[in-house]
């Protein structure tokens, strides 16, 4: 029987490089995506022909509640039991706080926070027993950043979500656990200016913006240690140590 992780958002940027690494470790994958399904289907391709692992995506997005039906009929209908579950797709709002509206923030509060906790009711009793699932939170969480208060103060919730579902997960012997990601090289980050990257760099003890596989190892980390729980593990290279 194939181990399946769900990760949602896996079809790019951290959640892609999750993708990669499990992939590589032999695991099934169950990606979501929100809108390019030729990317969805590249990335399919790819990690089909790299690993010879099963691999499905599926459209969802995590600012529409109708997505959370759709991934559990899907389950349902292809049979699939799940060795894990990755929350990886997020959102966040740059208007200033002055601008932001009550339209954005409940937004993204949405898709960082409310969509994950009802995926999740939704779908716990088709992951197997001794499981594993894992949040994406952010160092934006912990470290406060000007240009987004929903989205640090989202990822804040996400770090408490861990700590408290810990409990909730008890009785269907699940563990839960977080990441806190600080500056990842994804495109995102790749097509900022190269003085702001250089600013954030100085702030890094190590120097440098982490790689995606570096990140991705400690998620397959997360899933195949079966005594970690309750954790966020932030992944920041040092930053503000210098």
């Amino acid at each position: 029987m194939d181990n399946y992780v769900l990760i949602t958002g896996g079809t790019r940027g951290i959640g892609k490089a999750v993708a990669d690494c499990l992939g590589e470790a032999g695991y099934a994958l169950l990606l979501t995506y929100v809108s390019d399904h030729e990317r969805a289907c590249r990335a399919k391709a790819e990690l089909t022909e790299k690993y010879g692992v099963d691999v499905h995506v599926v459209q969802a997005d995590s600012t529409d509640r109708a997505s959370i039906e759709k991934i559990y009929a899907y389950l349902e209908k292809e049979s699939i039991t799940l060795d894990s579950v990755v929350f990886n797709a997020g959102i966040t709002c740059r208007d200033s706080f002055e601008e932001m509206t009550l339209a954005d923030w409940e937004k993204v509060f949405f898709a960082n926070v409310h969509f994950p906790v009802f995926l999740l009711q939704r779908i716990v009793g088709q992951i197997r027993e001794g499981g594993s699932v894992v949040f994406t939170g952010s160092l934006m969480g912990i470290q406060p950043h000007a240009v987004s208060v929903s989205y640090g103060v989202s990822k804040s919730a996400v770090h408490a979500l861990v700590r408290n579902l810990v409990k909730s997960l008890v009785p269907y012997r699940i563990r839960v656990n977080g990441v806190a990601p600080g500056f990842v090289d994804t495109e995102w980050q790749k097509n900022k200016p190269a003085e702001i990257r250089r600013n954030i760099e100085n702030k890094i003890a190590l120097g440098r913006f982490c790689e995606p596989e570096e990140l991705a190892r400690v998620y397959r980390m997360l899933i195949e240690n079966d005594y970690i729980n309750g954790e966020v593990v932030v992944v920041d290279g040092g930053y503000s140590y210098k």
